[in-house]
């Protein structure tokens, strides 16, 4: 099993590229790089401890706090906004978090979820399109922790919850930086809308072990977390993310910050999902048609590392329902530098969409740099395209030629195509191989060419496409001879399709078949070690049963 480190930003994570790239770089690939992520902890808070209780001056006390303190708003009590976190001097950590002691919150590394709103203080924005909490232009060095944020009442108009940096940001020295978020409760109200949960234009900041819900809009995009003018590194480790538009999205709007690109980003066990009283149609509809797109997608980003998160519910309404989307946008033609590479999609499970993964290489209409380096390995897609989701059921799309792309081990269930291609450039060094998906009506297709070999010759010059198990495969003969055609899902030889286990038994004709002699499709036992905490959500300890909640990885 490969084991993913984050190293210091100058060390070069050559140990985990080479042990990733070696099958790949006998075919002349070149894999992503992987994020770069230094410690971006706030560090501790070892200063004087001071109390507000309900109905005390929170700004107050932040104007006056120095770096190393610690803030503990009254368990209970609720704070309106707008706060800020204004610039100290240092590089002490300045803790905010509920009065409640660590026994009554999760775990360090449990995820929070509503249940625990009693022991949280709140903080919430009055209204106006104002916020809750701010970071005041250079920022550093703040610690929330066990906070309830949310909007006064439906009536109050705010875009953004949590606002770490603003849109308007011309210089790095303005950006805040070394911020934690963990445990946090972070949500608009059922029938309002909002734009931003949280705004994530900072540099070396955290989002963890939260609960961030109903980040939702009519007419506009959306997001639990969004940001286009933050450097990053950021991490987005063990959170619930419910967003309409995207629910995390890097890109959308052009950077005042010359040759910005959100950089170095690892998100890890995520549960990335949209509810579905948002469905137009459901049963359980509650009547207001929000603005739904993608669950998560990169219009600007560098080295980007997506593993062990789930993925569920996108459907057909303001686009096609992508479960994930790779697509370099240079917004308002103001940022010709925008780029998507070095994007590694691994240990995942994309369920219950329109489609599944869409990639381009470049912007259609403006200049932008083209799209390249990534890396989709050991994913699991399942229910993709089902009339209920709407779509056309493609599990990959790719456009546009974006370079080096290597698809490999996976395992997917979808109703359309299983690789379709567009676009006036032809993607160079592409790899498709040991995936395991069902081949339908069309299989490989692209625009302006037929089934097989006449759109893998079109759009992927010196492709490599071996070693694929095309489940009813009715054109063998267009395929390079090197794939594996299963009369159907029963012969692949699946360990208990019925219970969600995608292993193979050893009887399987495709065990160890693959290109690196191990079994084609998804290295189940992986997967399951990546994804263990991405559904999970902690109960209070009074209301926990002896057990976590199980991990559910079936349809």
């Amino acid at each position: 099993m490969t084991t993913y480190r984050i190293f210091p930003r100058r060390t070069l994570v050559l140990g985990l590229c080479l042990s990733l790239a070696l099958p790949a770089l006998a075919l002349g690939q070149t894999l992503p790089q992987l994020p770069l992520i230094p410690d971006i902890s706030c560090g501790t808070s070892s200063g004087k401890t001071t109390v507000v209780p309900s109905g005390g001056k929170l700004q107050a006390v932040i104007d006056v706090a120095s770096p190393g303190d610690t803030i503990l708003l009254e368990a209970g009590a609720t704070f309106v906004g707008p706060i800020t976190l204004k610039v100290k001097p240092g590089n002490g950590c300045i803790t905010i978090r509920t009065s409640a002691p660590d026994s009554a919150l999760p775990s360090s590394g449990e995820r929070i979820s509503p249940a625990y709103t009693n022991v949280m203080a709140k903080i919430v924005s009055p209204g106006l399109n104002q916020h809750a909490i701010k970071t005041e232009y250079g920022a550093h060095h703040y610690r929330l922790l066990g906070l309830e944020v949310t909007k006064q009442n439906n009536d109050a108009f705010v875009s953004q919850l949590i606002e770490l940096g603003d849109g308007l940001m011309t210089e790095l020295s303005q950006v805040p930086h070394h911020i934690e978020l963990d445990r946090m409760y972070v949500h608009g109200l059922p029938t309002s809308a909002l734009k931003f949960c949280i705004l994530l234009n900072s540099a070396s900041s955290t989002v963890k072990n939260s609960y961030i819900a109903d980040c939702k809009e009519r007419g506009f995009d959306s997001q639990a977390i969004g940001g286009w003018t933050g450097p990053g590194p950021f991490r987005i480790i063990n959170n619930y993310l419910e967003g309409a538009g995207e629910n995390v999205m890097f890109g959308g709007a052009d950077p005042r910050i010359p040759d910005l690109v959100p950089s170095d980003i690892e998100i890890r066990n995520n549960l990335f999902t949209k509810p579905l009283r948002w469905k137009i149609g459901d049963a359980s509809y509650a009547g207001i048609p929000w603005q739904i797109k993608n669950l998560f997608e990169l219009k600007n980003a560098r080295r980007v590392l997506l593993d062990g998160n789930i993925f569920e519910y996108s459907w057909v309404h303001a686009q096609v329902g992508y479960g994930i989307m790779i697509t370099v946008r240079n917004q308002s033609n103001r940022a010709p530098w925008s780029v998507t590479e070095d994007i590694t999609f691994t240990n995942n499970i994309v369920k219950h969409t329109a489609n599944g993964f869409a990639l381009s290489g470049l912007d259609s209409n403006y200049a932008s740099q083209p799209t390249k380096r990534v890396l989709i390995k050991n994913n699991l897609f399942l229910d993709i395209g089902n009339p209920q989701w709407g779509g056309g059921g493609r599990l990959f799309q790719i456009s546009n030629g974006p370079s080096d792309v290597t698809i490999e081990h996976n395992t997917g269930f979808q109703t359309g195509q299983i690789l379709y291609a567009a676009g006036n450039i032809p993607s160079l060094n592409f790899v498709f191989r040991d995936n395991i998906a069902p081949h339908n009506a069309y299989g490989v297709f692209g625009d302006g060419a037929g089934v097989g070999l006449t759109t893998l010759n079109k759009y992927f010059p010196e492709f490599k496409f071996m070693a694929n198990v095309l489940i009813s495969n009715p054109f063998p003969k267009n395929y390079p001879s090197d794939n594996f055609n299963a009369a159907g899902v029963a012969a692949v030889g699946f360990t208990n399709v019925a219970a969600g286990d995608y292993s193979l038994t050893s009887s399987s004709p495709y065990s160890q078949k693959g290109t690196d002699n191990t079994d084609i499709g998804i290295n189940w036992s992986q997967l399951q070690t990546a994804l263990q905490s991405a559904n999970r959500t902690t109960a209070p300890r009074s209301q926990a049963g002896p057990a976590a909640p199980s991990l559910s990885l079936g349809p």
